[in-house]
């Protein structure tokens, strides 16, 4: 699973995630990609579970880039616990996505392998996605 070796702070506000994304929204590496339609946090664990399915359905052919990482951590309290007592442990980290995003790319499969890879990857992701493909000029 993917995390920070390191931080700078433990604990980070929650924020917001709205609008939309002004970069990593174009095909950079592959000649085709995952995109993201919602913003959302998407777990360290649900990225993983995505480039497991991906890398399932090419048999290990081709090369996926993951372009979204989990850097922010979030924090929950034990369950049956009172209120207060300050904010809870890190239990996990989440990549704060937003639309339009480029989750995935790949390239040296056909375009019917990759497009079923990344079907596959979007149903284990809590964003609604699309395929993408890099138009030949």
């Amino acid at each position: 699973m993917l995390l920070p070796k390191r931080t700078k702070y433990r604990k980070a506000f929650k924020g917001r995630n709205d609008g939309v994304a002004t970069r990593c929204n174009r095909l950079a590496f592959g000649d085709y990609g995952l995109q993201s339609l919602d913003n959302e946090r998407i777990t360290s664990r649900q990225i993983e579970a995505a480039r497991r399915a991906i890398t399932g359905q090419t048999k290990r052919g081709g090369k996926v880039w993951i372009r979204i990482f989990p850097h922010t951590p979030v924090t929950n309290k034990p369950l049956g616990l009172k209120m207060g007592g300050g904010k809870g442990s890190p239990e996990y980290f989440v990549a704060k996505v937003k639309t339009g995003t480029m989750l995935f790319e790949m390239n040296g499969v056909s375009e019917d392998i990759a497009r079923e890879a990344m079907r596959l990857a979007g149903h284990k992701l809590p964003v609604r996605t699309r395929f993408v493909k890099r138009e030949e000029a």
